[in-house]
């Protein structure tokens, strides 16, 4: 067994949680062990990716001693026992601050957990602190924040996307095992594409948003991301329960997501939404087409489907207007003025417009379920372009905004469906930057969307590639 730090970083499993996680029950590696590794890492390169805001490494060591004693008693609560995480930072964690990357915030600490912090403390896993994020989650960039930007692991002149950008960058950094980020137009999905990682959108309500600072009600998700969807399936089954105090959380037919992941994906039908390749760069378009080549291998079909990606964006823009009442008055001068614009961009929307809006929205989640009949998963491009560097999006202020919404395209609609969707790496473009392949289901259907995610990482080995950071 590792006996240091440095030791542990050259033998131990990283940044593969499922592996740590074996390792663990085997005793081959301890929780202090892993822990160590990631603290030892966060403080050499964090300075670098600027993914964290906070770290809070003594209570983590605290959290995993008390794990390791457990195990060693044998009262082993699950996968995630002793497993070193990190959550975005609107996520309000009891006695340790909740900045939302604002000024706005700069001093709130919350005194109680978020739903879903309670759950992974439920199951064991150890607190490593608090991720960087676009400013109160109002951005596809994850440029403008009070902390800074995070950077891209794989080439730190480029953004990570947006906004659970600190979660996706310290997981590609190899800085925790896992992260929780929020999803309300492709903030968990675009950053893990960016990054090479594993990130998951679930259906909507499936993840209790009780304790997460909204930026629109009827669109936040709540997700993992990771390096692989085993990962992403072990991180799920513990924050994927009904939460009875949460307004917009439902019950779901229970299901173990490790087990079905590993369901065979012989008989499914696979839909390739043409209208999302539409204005795709060529290298992207070039990677996700060779993916489905493989994965018609491991389906029963692969067939056209018509899906646009033309939403509404009157609710996205309302809600956070409604939500900030409680700090525009006081705290004004402490917002970037890109997230003050952003948020009074939705004071023109009448409540006749907004409800008529919000049934819409309804109804269209209503009606997607149809589409299902004919296929059982939907394929996309995750994102129309590659993360593109920090002088091309902040070159000119009023070119932020629409060059967001264009790598925002392919995941928001599945935001307005409320429907699972995944996204995993498929290839890298010729200079080096990772390419996602965007996976989507019926709303409950993660255990398929999982199959066939973790099918493809099986046959290929894009998602084991690492950034070199030094």
């Amino acid at each position: 067994m590792p006996s240091s730090a440095s030791t542990s970083h050259q033998q131990l499993p990283y940044p593969d949680l499922t592996a740590a996680s074996q390792a663990v029950q085997t005793k081959e590696a301890s929780p202090v062990e892993l822990t160590r590794v990631c603290l030892e890492r966060i403080e050499r390169l964090n300075p670098k990716v600027n993914a964290f805001i906070t770290v809070t490494a003594d209570e983590a060591l605290e959290e995993a001693s008390k794990a390791e004693a457990e195990i060693k008693r044998g009262e082993w609560k699950g996968p995630l026992h002793g497993m070193p995480l990190a959550v975005k930072d609107l996520i309000e964690t009891a006695g340790v601050k909740t900045t939302a990357a604002s000024k706005v915030l700069a001093n709130n600490v919350p005194k109680e957990d978020a739903e879903v912090i309670r759950r992974l403390r439920s199951a064991g896993a150890v607190m490593l602190g608090k991720l960087n994020l676009h400013e109160f989650a109002y951005g596809g960039s994850g440029v403008i924040g009070a902390y800074g930007p995070a950077r891209n692991p794989w080439n730190l002149e480029h953004i990570t996307g947006g906004s659970s950008s600190g979660s996706a960058a310290a997981v590609a950094a190899g800085l925790c095992y896992g992260a929780i980020g929020t999803d309300t137009a492709g903030s968990i999905r675009l950053p893990s594409a960016y990054c090479n990682l594993t990130g998951l959108k679930p259906s909507f309500g499936l993840v209790s948003t009780r304790g997460v600072l909204p930026l629109s009600w009827s669109l936040d998700h709540v997700g993992p991301m990771a390096s692989t969807a085993a990962d992403c399936a072990l991180m799920l089954q513990a924050i994927a329960h009904y939460d009875a105090k949460d307004i917009n959380c439902q019950k779901f037919p229970p299901v173990y997501y490790p087990s079905a992941m590993r369901e065979p994906t012989t008989s499914l039908r696979v839909g390739i939404a043409k209208e999302f390749f539409q204005d795709v760069d060529a290298e992207i378009t070039k990677a996700v087409e060779a993916a489905i080549e493989l994965i018609k291998k491991l389906v029963t079909s692969v067939s056209d489907i018509s899906l646009s990606t033309d939403v509404d964006r009157t609710v996205l823009r309302c809600e956070p207007f409604a939500y900030h009442q409680t700090y525009m008055a006081e705290h004004e001068n402490d917002y970037d003025p890109e997230t003050l614009r952003r948020i009074r961009s939705g004071s023109d929307v009448t409540a006749g417009d907004y409800i008529h809006r919000y049934r819409e929205l309804l109804s269209q989640r209503r009606d997607i379920a149809k589409l299902f009949n004919r296929v059982d998963l939907i394929i996309t491009p995750t994102t129309p372009v590659p993360p593109p560097t920090f002088a091309e999006v902040t070159k000119n202020p009023a070119d932020l905004r629409p060059k967001e919404l264009i790598m925002l395209r392919n995941t928001r609609p599945f935001n307005i469906y409320g429907l699972p969707s995944i996204t995993v790496p498929c290839g890298f473009t010729k200079s080096g930057l990772p390419i996602g392949m965007q996976i989507a289901g019926a709303s409950g259907a993660e255990g398929s969307v999982l199959s066939l995610a973790g099918a493809y990482q099986q046959e290929t080995n894009w998602h084991t590639k690492r950034p070199d950071l030094g």
